[in-house]
């Protein structure tokens, strides 16, 4: 209060001494405005005003007033029910977003946020601690991609925590997979690969952390040895792509801010759309929330252009699945996770006994039994023969 009536006299103050040099002619109304941080016809107007009716015509009239574009507090109060009632576990922004899509919310977003801060219904950010600054974006998407998983209580219904495994770009932070699992491994990184793969094409580097499913490191917190392979890893090099292992979490930054992003939106939305199952979170998270996510936070590449390269060798599935060798048994049966799978009779060849073949089990948990390219068996997920004649992988 102090203030404002130290400001205010300083007001009087100046614009009396602009006034007298105006009267005196020494200044024009256009210079008197100046000194005053006003237009010339603004000061004009001051001084009929203060002619008139003295220090008080000064004052601004506005003050006291209700704005003609004060939001309504029906709306207000509207929201602050929904808040309540629906939204309490969404943040301001989220919120906003929800209000506009379903139902029907006209006020911005600064408005709301200032309202819910107001009435204690949401808290006030703390301030950003010390700039740091980025790390340079590929320039083109298919450059580098991200792969990682987060463990978090994704579906409230379901009582327990679940890996969110996406796979995201580099360049834009466009989303191209992302699968909920019980838990982060070889299979959940083949289907985020897989679906990126068959919908962009191939790509040139993938970044993940030092997990045991992408790379193997005989030292606890050490470097990790290239040369004894992953499954992952062998499957990349297959494909031609670069695997680098991060060292830091640092070097992780931008997918944890993600991961903080996603945490903060994908279980109210789900819990918002009553799922309760892994398979319709998936559903959702395919058909509706990546593409909404995309839209709302990816950004354009620093060039024009992709990266991306189409995919032409076999086909994806037998490169994107786990891959052992097995030694075929007397009965020309092979052993499998304690399951026997039985090669049937073959037109090039009498039987493969002792053989040395290659078992591939898929994401799904079909498997199959290869002789090099040739395809001998397809199984089920239970290791029932599928019937299928040979075909080259």
């Amino acid at each position: 209060m102090r203030r404002t009536t130290a400001l205010w006299e300083v007001f009087v103050t100046r614009f009396e001494a602009a006034f007298e040099q105006y009267k005196r002619q020494r200044l024009t109304g256009e210079e008197a405005g100046d000194l005053l941080g006003m237009s010339g016809r603004h000061f004009r107007r001051l001084c009929v005003r203060y002619e008139d009716e003295g220090i008080e015509g000064l004052r601004d009239r506005r003050i006291g007033k209700v704005s003609p574009r004060r939001t309504p507090e029906r709306e207000l109060e509207r929201m602050h029910e929904l808040y309540r009632e629906r939204y309490a576990d969404f943040t301001a922004k989220h919120f906003h977003e929800q209000l506009v899509r379903r139902h029907g919310y006209k006020l911005c977003y600064t408005v709301t946020r200032l309202s819910l801060q107001a009435v204690g219904l949401v808290a006030k950010a703390k301030r950003r601690g010390a700039h740091r600054k980025k790390r340079v974006r590929r320039p083109l998407p298919g450059m580098l991609l991200f792969q990682d998983g987060s463990t978090h209580r994704w579906i409230g219904a379901l009582q327990r925590d679940l890996d969110l495994v996406v796979t995201l770009d580099d360049a834009t932070g466009e989303i191209y997979s992302a699968i909920l699992v019980e838990q982060e491994g070889t299979l959940s990184s083949f289907l985020g690969l897989a679906e990126t793969i068959a919908k962009h094409g191939l790509f040139s580097a993938f970044y993940t952390d030092r997990g045991s499913h992408y790379f193997f490191t005989p030292k606890g917190g050490g470097k990790v040895d290239k040369t004894q392979p992953t499954q992952v890893g062998r499957a990349l090099s297959q494909l031609g792509i670069t695997h680098i292992a991060s060292y830091s979490p640092q070097g992780r930054g931008r997918m944890e801010r993600v991961f903080g992003t996603l945490q903060k939106r994908l279980p109210q939305e789900l819990r918002l759309s009553r799922i309760r199952t892994i398979a319709g979170a998936n559903r959702y998270l395919k058909e509706r929330f990546i593409p909404d996510y995309n839209a709302r936070f990816a950004v354009p590449a620093a060039e024009p252009g992709s990266a991306f390269i189409a995919y032409l060798g076999r086909p994806l599935e037998d490169v994107l699945c786990i891959q052992e060798d097995r030694v075929v048994g007397a009965d020309n049966c092979v052993s499998w996770n304690r399951r026997s799978l039985q090669i049937p009779p073959q037109q090039h060849r009498r039987h493969y006994v002792r053989a040395t073949v290659r078992v591939h089990e898929y994401p799904d948990g079909c498997l199959a039994i290869f002789d090099g390219p040739l395809g001998l068996a397809r199984f089920d997920q239970k290791a029932r023969n599928r019937d299928v004649t040979s075909q080259a992988a």
